[in-house]
């Protein structure tokens, strides 16, 4: 395996399936691009004449659109930036922080990985998208679901504030996960 001396970006980028690793290689003399993504060779481009431009290629289970753009500033110096779905890395994250729910748990010393997706009700578990059973209840909704043998739900109960909207809560076990920040 050749070592990666052109390695001039690596981004972490959290998707409903996962966080994901995207490396980027630029050799400024030989013109050579390389992504990585997780690990894996997406795009291999050598002997470029131009260095600046931009490189698309997709990333998780959900295929989502991803390119780095290349700019030159001042001399032979450059400037990588990364986009999912066409917006900045931060405000893609930004955004996802309202569209999403993302708990992080521990069962029977197994790590797990819950993201609901607000808009689609989806429910992920450490990259795979699972079955859920919606139930109306008294003073909300109850998405059930199962990771491993444990019996699971996510609560969508209205908070009252129209600012705050609707409060998603996970039950595991009838225990409740408090939500993580990633």
């Amino acid at each position: 395996l050749e070592k990666m001396t052109d390695l001039v970006a690596v981004w972490e980028v959290a998707l409903s399936d996962g966080v994901h690793k995207i490396e980027f290689e630029h050799g400024t003399t030989s013109g050579k691009r390389v992504v990585y993504v997780d690990g894996k060779e997406e795009i291999r481009k050598e002997w470029m004449f131009k260095l600046v431009g931009k490189e698309t290629f997709t990333v998780g289970a959900a295929k989502t659109k991803a390119t780095i753009n290349i700019d030159a500033v001042g001399g032979f110096a450059y400037e990588y930036t990364l986009e999912i779905n066409g917006k900045s890395l931060k405000k893609y994250m930004e955004n996802r922080l309202k569209t999403t729910n993302t708990w992080i748990l521990s069962l029977g010393g197994m790590d797990y990985r819950v993201v609901l997706e607000k808009d689609t009700m989806d429910v992920w578990c450490n990259g795979q998208k699972l079955e859920t059973a919606g139930e109306f209840v008294e003073d909300g909704t109850e998405t059930h679901f199962s990771v491993g043998d444990h019996s699971c739900y996510i609560k969508a109960v209205s908070s009252g504030k129209r600012k705050e909207g609707i409060i998603h809560t996970l039950i595991v076990d009838d225990r409740e996960i408090p939500e993580a920040v990633e």
